[in-house]
This record gives structure tokens, C-alpha cells and sequence, in this order.
């Protein structure tokens, strides 16, 4: 019983340095390759998280269209006092943050006419260019 009791002991310092590594909140950030909703990231020098998909009418990858479309998506920046700036982001095309520009690069899974996107499947790439 007593060996018991030290090895309990001993494993105790143990176990809860590993469960501080799980839910420490300077843990690494995602970079910007490969992004889902809600999720934030760093993103060659800001923090972003996109929130919500606000258009997406691409032209489904099996489907003939006469416009190729567009992605908007509603973005948060979180800037390095906590403050979070929301801005929105159009794919391909560069949005002014801070003192460069934002990218929403791609968005996947590509559309289809015969499969419906859930929020949860969205992934986007994103990069920033500026001097952060």
C-alpha cells in the first residue's frame, strides 16, 4: 500500500504538467494553410479567425456558369491588445490590415451542385504581406 501511495504520488506532478500542455493559452496557433470557421490563426505576423461564410455563390465545379462567382467571409483580427477588429474578406482579392494586406487566398471543399457545404467543412488559406 505504501508503494501504492508514492507512485501515486510521484505520477501526480507528472500528470498535471501534461494536462497544463493541453489547455495552455499561449499553445500554438495554426499558421494560415489550412483554416476552419471559428478557428484562429497567425498569419505571417496578425492573428485572424474567419467567423462566418457570408457568400459563397462559386460556380459548382460539375456546372456550366456564365460568372465564376465569389466567397465572402466575415473575419475577426485579433490584434496584440486582445481588441478584435472585424473585417471582411473576399477570395482573391487583398483587403488593408494594419500596415499590409490580408489575403483570403483559397476555399475548400470546392462547391458542387449535388453536395450541400456544412459551415464545419469550410477550410480557407489565407496570407497577410505587410510589415508586421
Amino acid at each position: 500500500m505504501q508503494k501504492m501511495c508514492r507512485l501515486a504520488i510521484l505520477a501526480l506532478p507528472a500528470a498535471l504538467a501534461l494536462s497544463a500542455c493541453a489547455t495552455t493559452p499561449g499553445a500554438p496557433l495554426a499558421d494560415g494553410s489550412d483554416v476552419a470557421l471559428g478557428q484562429k490563426a497567425y498569419v505571417d505576423g496578425p492573428i485572424v479567425q474567419p467567423v462566418e461564410v457570408l457568400e459563397d455563390s462559386r460556380c459548382p465545379m460539375n456546372a456550366r456558369c456564365v460568372w465564376a462567382g465569389r466567397v465572402r467571409v466575415k473575419m475577426v483580427w485579433i490584434r496584440g491588445n486582445g481588441e478584435k477588429q472585424p473585417f471582411e474578406a473576399t477570395l482573391g482579392e487583398p483587403v488593408q490590415l494594419a500596415d499590409g494586406h490580408f489575403t483570403l487566398e483559397s476555399v475548400r471543399p470546392e462547391k458542387r451542385t449535388d453536395v450541400t457545404i456544412k459551415p464545419s467543412d469550410y477550410r480557407f488559406s489565407l496570407r497577410f504581406a505587410g510589415g508586421f
